[in-house]
């Protein structure tokens, strides 16, 4: 399958920028503060596995669009969903403090990220792969979020100390 260059960048494009979310609302002090479990990854890992999974979603979105198969425009329409999860989660989370609406956002993520591998999957069998590790990476986060909020339970009110 040739790969349609400016397509893929107006994918690679739009994924960054969802995940330039991070950059303007980082963890800080806040997020250092909170009680987080030992299976919480270091922190140098996040942009680096964001970095590889927004370059796998956006060849895989690139994939599927240039297939011709009659579903692409629902596989991609859920691609969009997905992509405003995404950046909606660091502004509530790390942004407002709010791990429990950061915790519901993560969940239409989640959501919206197995069904994408899936549609993408019926489509092309290469992009649902290359989508597969953002489903486990997302299930991964929501048991994080989950666990975080779980353990501070005043995490608002820290923010404001």
């Amino acid at each position: 399958m040739l790969i349609d260059w400016p397509l893929f960048a107006l994918f690679v494009t739009t994924a960054f920028a969802a995940g330039s979310t991070g950059a303007f609302f980082s963890p800080g002090r806040w997020y250092a503060n909170l009680d987080k479990p030992g299976w919480t990854p270091p922190n140098w890992l996040f942009p680096l596995a964001w970095f590889v999974l927004y370059l796998s979603m956006a060849y895989a979105a690139t994939r599927v669009a240039i297939s011709g198969h009659p579903e692409v425009i629902y596989a991609l329409a859920i691609w969009g969903l997905q992509i405003v999860f995404n950046t909606l989660w660091s502004p509530v989370f790390f942004g407002l403090h709010r791990l429990l609406p950061a915790l519901v956002v993560l969940f239409g993520m989640w959501a919206s990220v197995l069904a994408m591998a899936v549609a993408f999957w019926r489509i092309d069998l290469v992009a649902g792969l290359l989508v597969a590790p953002y489903v486990v990476w997302t299930s991964y986060a929501f048991a994080l979020n989950f666990s975080i909020w779980r353990r501070n339970p005043d995490a608002a009110q820290m923010a404001g100390s």
